[in-house]
């Protein structure tokens, strides 16, 4: 990949993970406020309620003491894999990646309670958040390009 190339490809990589964190971070504060007294109804089964996770996804792991350093450690692979990502479509689903994860974790360091603010309800699936999103339509993304058969990171 050519120097030029691979300058666009982290940009799209640091642009998109920026303006995740930054759009979940935002989305996790409006909910705090806007849903502390009550749920709202959207449509259909969707609904904004407001809980908080002890855990990682789903409340797995909700016990354990060390839930934000794995977070973190996690955090950390990923950008140390989209630094290299291959691709526009890679570079957008390893920012998505980090952004909702680097979000999720700024959300439990500075809630006063060490947990994640989840809002979005729909039907009986456990309630998420919008990093929660991102994180899935990064993993999406990045499998997306590997059935196409393409190279997710390195340098060619």
């Amino acid at each position: 990949m050519s120097r030029q190339r691979l300058t666009r490809v982290r940009l799209i990589t640091v642009a998109t993970a920026v303006a995740t964190a930054l759009v979940s971070t935002l989305g996790s504060g409006w909910a705090t406020r806007a849903l502390a007294h009550g749920a709202r109804h959207l449509a259909g089964p969707v609904w904004l309620r407001l809980t908080s996770n002890p855990g990682i996804s789903f409340s797995i792991g909700a016990h354990w003491s060390l839930t934000t350093v794995l977070e973190a450690v996690v955090a950390l692979v990923v950008v140390g894999a989209a630094w290299n990502a291959h691709g526009s479509l890679a570079a957008v689903g390893f920012g998505l990646l980090t952004g909702g994860g680097v979000a999720n974790t700024l959300d439990r360091l500075t809630s006063p309670s060490g947990r994640v603010s989840d809002f979005i309800a729909v039907g009986s699936f456990p309630v998420f958040n919008l990093a929660d999103v991102a994180v899935t339509l990064g993993a999406v993304a990045l499998i997306v390009e590997i059935l196409r058969g393409h190279q997710l990171i390195g340098r060619s």
